[in-house]
């Protein structure tokens, strides 16, 4: 990918922690750019820029998509692999990606992400007030997994009505890769919906809760290949190559991972096999929707709520699309947006 693509990308070394910590803007046509804080272990920098450059284009896609007036971006915080921090420490990485964020006088407005959570996010306030999704208790609206699962929610009515000829969940196979926070949420509500739930995760001691929950569990290697009626990524990006592609047995995947897709090519292979996948970017926006209608417009719960349902008009919006152009969901997405700017 071409950086000049993008507006900016800048990376400090954190002057308390000796962190490298970065923030990169793709687009701010629409708006302030806008988009998550993820700490994470990186084996080189050259990989952590390659993630926030992936990401924060993904940002500006979903923004437009869900016709939010705000631009696209992402900022990382890059640990050395196998690094751990103590709270002391970890306090003085988020003061530095704050001074950073900071630097950007509100072009870039943050949010939580993987490895952030409500908490970090008041940290960042200390010294910026571009931070989302602070603790209820300090006036923000906290974590945004509910919306986020909320949304995806929508978006696999969508697909299940196209797919399926009903949108209701009673009966269907569904394997949630990824039994995090999000996962975990959408776990829950399909199981109280009638659904067959398999859930899977790399962290091992979540199987006991799963099963506990009355939910069955899956190798993690083996959960997006099983036979199923629909797969739900739920984890981390990239698990959906070539080879993956060629042997999902669903015909309905949809998810809240970012970036799951290797390269777009592979959404040309799974709609050539007959397999429906729903954007991640437009699958995963409940949280950012719910997030700044509610901080940034001031809309009350049920009206930002609102907003986040209206992913399912969308996403059926899409597939039609896509069926009578004879395209994919993704070329649709991506038309969609360029048509919003």
């Amino acid at each position: 990918m071409a950086v000049s693509d993008w507006e900016q990308l800048i990376a400090r070394r954190g002057r308390r922690s000796g962190v490298t910590t970065m923030v990169a803007v793709h687009s701010s046509v629409r708006g302030p750019a806008v988009g998550g804080c993820r700490l994470k272990a990186y084996a080189s920098l050259d990989d952590a820029v390659a993630d926030v450059l992936r990401l924060s284009r993904a940002m500006t896609v979903k923004c437009a998509v869900a016709g939010l007036p705000f631009g696209g971006a992402k900022s990382v915080i890059a640990l050395d692999e196998g690094a751990t921090l103590t709270p002391a420490q970890r306090r003085d990485v988020l003061l530095d990606h704050a001074e950073l964020i900071a630097s950007f006088d509100g072009g870039y407005q943050a949010g939580p992400d993987v490895g952030t959570g409500p908490d970090d996010m008041l940290v960042l306030r200390e010294i910026t007030p571009y931070a989302f999704c602070v603790p209820e208790a300090h006036g923000g609206t906290g974590s945004s997994s509910g919306p986020t699962a909320s949304g995806v929610l929508a978006a696999l009515r969508a697909g299940a009505a196209a797919v399926f000829g009903t949108s209701a969940m009673a009966g269907r196979r569904v394997v949630v890769s990824g039994y995090g926070s999000v996962g975990a949420l959408i776990a829950r509500r399909l199981a109280e919906a009638g659904a067959d739930v398999t859930v899977s995760d790399v962290d091992e001691s979540k199987r006991a809760v799963a099963e506990r929950s009355g939910l069955r569990w899956a190798d993690p290697d083996k959960a997006l290949t099983l036979t199923v009626d629909v797969v739900v990524p739920a984890a981390v990006g990239g698990v959906l190559d070539h080879g993956t592609a060629a042997r999902i047995d669903a015909p309905l995947v949809v998810g809240p991972a970012n970036n799951q897709l290797t390269d777009d090519t592979v959404a040309d292979v799974l709609a050539a096999r007959g397999v429906l996948w729903v954007p991640d970017f437009v699958a995963s926006a409940g949280g950012v929707v719910y997030t700044l209608s509610r901080e940034a417009e001031g809309l009350d719960h049920d009206a930002a709520l609102a907003r986040v349902e209206a992913i399912e008009e969308t996403v059926a919006g899409l597939l039609a699309a896509a069926r009578a152009n004879g395209t994919t969901s993704l070329a649709e997405a991506h038309a969609l947006a360029a048509q919003r700017g």
